[in-house]
Order: structure tokens, then C-alpha cells, then sequence
């Protein structure tokens, strides 16, 4: 099947959608930049190119968040690899199966079995006429990303990146509602250091209905947040060299907050798509 054409219309739909939340970006020079994209990415499909993009980035850095909305204007899925892997468990598949069985156990789940999930999932897509993919904080390991190159052409990797100290505060800063299970996230982040961009990033704070029902994640705490972040520059700093290698990743600073990143986004977005397609 061939690839499906994504509307200006349905980009605005996707935009006013996105917009509708008090978190996101709003306005005409955003949703402009959004109509821009989704045309951008038609544009690189008429001339027989892939949007098989990864993003990359430390954890609590925003990579679901950011992916997810940039996926719905590129017209393409957003794959979260724990969201597939929860999703065969749940179903009670023979592969969720064994991989329950191995968590129960306490062991790590193998490469082969993710990578497997991943490999039905990317086919089903190619058979149903998906336009591409933007795969969500995988892969994690250099092996992970020569196994992923023999499955699929991956045409792009965006890091996204964030000062070290403003990631430990902002993972501290989660909460989720209890009840109604949305999440927010108190920090209030404003950093002004000589000789660096300042920083700001509000509180994405709950309603007045959610303030009493906060729960915070036991492992969102300053000395759990730095060993992950330790653990995923020995495993996944050699993935963006890899990349890097292959002249396939870009870096992206967060400078902000949803608002204030998402149309910078959109625009680095557009120029490598852009930029390709020359």
C-alpha cells in the first residue's frame, strides 16, 4: 500500500486537538509551523524517502511527551518500546508470556524478544501503509541499534538534551493525580548562570480537584534520578555516537517548557526534513 497523505486539514485538526490542553502551544504562527510540517513530510514521501525517525534523550528529558505530539503532526505512529512491551503482556501473548515470566524472575527482558516485538510491530505498519514511525527512547545499546538497521532504515535520530541539574529537579517534580491519573509536575525551574541561555520552566501544576491526590513516583528522588541518568550515559551516550557516526543524529536543546519548546521544534523539524529532501 502506498503511503497516506496527511491533509492541511487534518494537521489543523491534529493542531487544535494538541491546543486544546493548557500545556501545549497556541496560536496562529504555531499552528502555521504545524500545517508547515505536515506538508514538509509529504513533500519527503512524494520523492520516495522513509519518516522513520528516533528520538533520543536522558530520561525525564520529555521524549514521550514530545514525540507523541510531533508523531500526530508527521502522520505517523509514535512507538513507545514500554508501551508495546506492556501491551504483549497484557494481551497474554506467548512472547508477553515469557517476558512476564522473566520480570517474575527478576532478570532483565533479552534483546532478541524486544527487538522481535518491534519487528511485527514495525511490519504491521509497512503492510497497513504507515508513512514511517517515530520510535520513543529505543534503542538503548549500540547492539540494539545494529540489529534495529538490519529490520529498518531508521532516516533520522533527534536527541533531545537538557542540563543535568534541571533534569534531576524536573524528575523530582513529578506527580500524578491519584484518582483521576494525570500527570503534572510542580518544579518551578528558572536557571540564569553566566555565560548560559536562561532557562524556564513553569509548573505544569494540577487543577484545584487534583491538589489533595498527588502521588509521587518512589523512585522520583534526587539520588535514584542521578544513578539512572548514570546508567544511561554509559548505555545510551555510545547509541547517539553511533548515530552521530552515521550522520544521522541532530541535537536538540530544551531551553523551555511545552510552549516555548514545541514551536522551536517544529521548525528544527521542518529543516532537517527540509534539508533532506535537497
Amino acid at each position: 500500500m502506498f503511503a497516506r497523505r496527511l491533509s492541511v486539514v487534518t494537521a489543523r485538526a491534529l493542531s487544535r486537538k494538541y491546543a486544546s490542553t493548557p500545556f501545549d502551544a497556541t496560536g496562529a504562527a504555531v499552528d502555521a509551523l504545524r500545517d508547515e510540517l505536515a506538508s514538509t513530510c509529504d513533500g519527503v514521501l512524494e520523492q520516495g524517502k522513509k519518516l522513520n525517525w528516533v528520538f533520543l534523550g536522558a530520561p525525564g528529558v520529555g521524549k514521550g511527551t514530545y514525540a507523541s505530539r510531533m508523531a500526530k503532526q508527521m502522520g505517523v505512529p509514535h512507538i513507545s518500546m514500554g508501551d508495546l512491551v506492556r501491551a504483549e503482556i497484557k494481551g497474554e501473548t506467548a512472547l508477553g508470556k515469557e517476558m512476564k515470566a522473566i520480570a517474575a524472575r527478576g532478570e532483565l527482558v533479552p534483546d532478541a524478544l524486544v527487538l522481535d516485538i518491534l519487528d511485527k510491530r514495525v511490519k504491521r505498519g509497512e503492510a497497513e501503509g504507515e508513512r514511517g514511525f517515530l520510535l520513543d527512547g529505543f534503542p538503548r545499546t549500540v547492539p540494539q541499534a545494529e540489529t534495529l538497521s538490519t529490520m529498518v532504515e531508521v532516516t533520522q535520530v533527534l536527541n533531545l538534551t537538557l542540563r543535568e541539574d534541571i533534569l534531576v529537579e524536573k524528575c523530582c517534580g513529578r506527580r500524578e493525580c491519584g484518582e483521576c491519573g494525570k500527570s503534572f509536575n510542580i518544579a518551578d525551574i528558572r536557571s540564569e548562570k553566566a555565560g548560559e541561555q536562561t532557562i524556564i520552566m513553569p509548573p505544569l501544576n494540577p487543577p484545584q480537584e487534583c491538589f489533595a491526590k498527588l502521588t509521587q513516583r518512589p523512585d522520583d528522588t534526587e539520588e535514584v534520578v542521578r544513578a539512572r541518568l548514570e546508567v544511561y550515559k554509559k548505555s545510551t551516550i555510545p547509541v547517539e555516537n553511533y548515530y552521530r557516526g552515521k550522520g544521522l543524529l541532530s541535537d536538540f536543546p530544551i531551553m523551555g517548557g511545552i510552549p516555548e519548546t514545541t514551536p522551536v521544534l517544529l521548525k528544527h523539524i521542518i529543516d532537517i526534513l527540509k534539508a533532506s529532501t535537497r
